[in-house]
């Protein structure tokens, strides 16, 4: 979206902080509403795209310390005027314009009132310069092995764009908006102060826009902005972490007047998988052992994710909990290997035993002759 906007929307009010809300405040608040609105979770309804494009235009400044120290000057400096006032619609992207006429911008606006109304006396609006389209926060929910191995998949995105019926002029098509006759195109006026000096102010019959839609577009009612829905297929890389926010940079919304779209950022939730867990690159699993494996040694296979079986030799004597490195079983990394599969072993009591194994055992216990293996224990508390 232009900061043409910025000036008629509360921005805080939409999200529902406070003005001096911090940024985790402000975000938290956002991917509340976010996720309550989401296209994907309301198919069909349309309260809810629009709420979810509000909200994401919302985030996009206030999210941004420079855009939000921006969008706070210009409210304090004109009131936080609501309504329409600094909102033409042509900032939203009407090139190829009706008849030549643009979208009036608020830099435009600032020029004049900063600079003596320079390029507006001679009643025309100053055509709308390229601006970069608002950055985009979504979320994504993958598989665990998704995570590991990478995924492109397809992400519905909902962004406030340039209407595709008047270009974003706010005119009906064949029309073009005219010169306010009561600035002259500047969008300001000088109004009596009582003192010595004048006071510059929004004009009052425009409301700052410098143009007036006679014939408003019958898709947008006269704004210039419509709502648009795409699908485009999103790359996630491999090893992504649950959490992770992934930069894409041009999928975020498209660019007012040939500017370049704004970027992506998707929040990445990865799902727990039932045996396999992860500990950086490397995967980690735990893996059930008999006694006797365990006591005498044994060579056992031990699944991997999505591969071949790994076969690990386990020494005589190992105890529970031990783990054991099966190199190059782990995810991919990003230089092309990958990393190394962790395998610790759980030594398994059997619930019931027969009368052989339980003869089998009380043989093993007597030939222990009486080891007590919590001995150093009690010696070490005496210390």
């Amino acid at each position: 979206m232009s900061s043409s906007d910025w000036a008629t929307k509360d921005f805080y009010k939409i999200l529902g902080v406070k003005k001096d809300a911090s940024a985790g405040d402000i975000k938290k608040a956002y991917r509340k509403l976010a996720r309550a609105n989401h296209p994907d979770s309301n198919p069909d309804n349309k309260h809810a795209e629009e709420k979810f494009k509000t909200v994401s235009e919302a985030y996009s400044v206030l999210s941004t310390p420079a855009k939000r120290k921006e969008y706070d000057e210009q409210r304090t400096m004109f009131g936080g005027l609501g309504g329409g006032g600094f909102n033409f619609p042509g900032g939203g992207g009407g090139q190829g314009g009706q008849g030549g006429q643009g979208g009036f911008d608020i830099s435009d606006l600032l020029g004049d009132f900063l600079g003596g109304g320079r390029g507006r006396s001679r009643g025309r609006a100053r055509a709308p310069q390229p601006r970069r389209g608002a950055d985009v926060e979504s979320e994504a929910t993958i598989t665990f092995g998704q995570a590991v191995d990478g995924v492109t998949l397809p992400l519905r995105m909902t962004s406030d764009e340039a209407c595709p019926t008047c270009n974003g002029t706010g005119a009906r098509p064949g029309t073009v908006p005219k010169v306010c006759s009561n600035c002259q195109g500047s969008g300001m006026q000088t109004g009596a102060s009582g003192g010595l000096f004048a006071m510059t102010e929004p004009c009052a019959q425009c409301r700052g826009r410098g143009l007036v839609v006679e014939d408003p577009c019958a898709t947008c009612q006269g704004s210039g902005r419509a709502a648009s829905s795409r699908t485009m297929q999103v790359k996630i890389p491999a090893g992504v972490k649950d959490g992770q926010r992934i930069r894409l940079r041009g999928k975020g919304a498209k660019g007012d007047n040939g500017g370049p779209a704004g970027d992506l950022f998707l929040i990445v939730h990865a799902e727990a998988h039932s045996f396999f867990g992860r500990k950086g690159d490397n995967l980690t699993i735990t893996v059930p052992v008999t006694f006797d494996e365990a006591a005498l040694g044994a060579e056992i296979l031990v699944p991997t994710l999505g591969g071949s079986p790994v076969k690990i030799r386990v020494p005589a004597g190992t105890p529970n909990g031990r783990t054991f490195r099966a190199r190059g079983k782990g995810a991919p990394r990003k230089d092309g290997s990958h990393a190394d599969l962790l395998v610790t072993v759980g030594v398994v009591v059997p619930d019931e035993l027969s009368d052989e194994a339980k003869s089998a055992i009380e043989a093993f216990r007597t030939a222990q002759d009486g080891a007590n293996p919590r001995e150093a224990l009690f010696k070490a508390a005496t210390l």
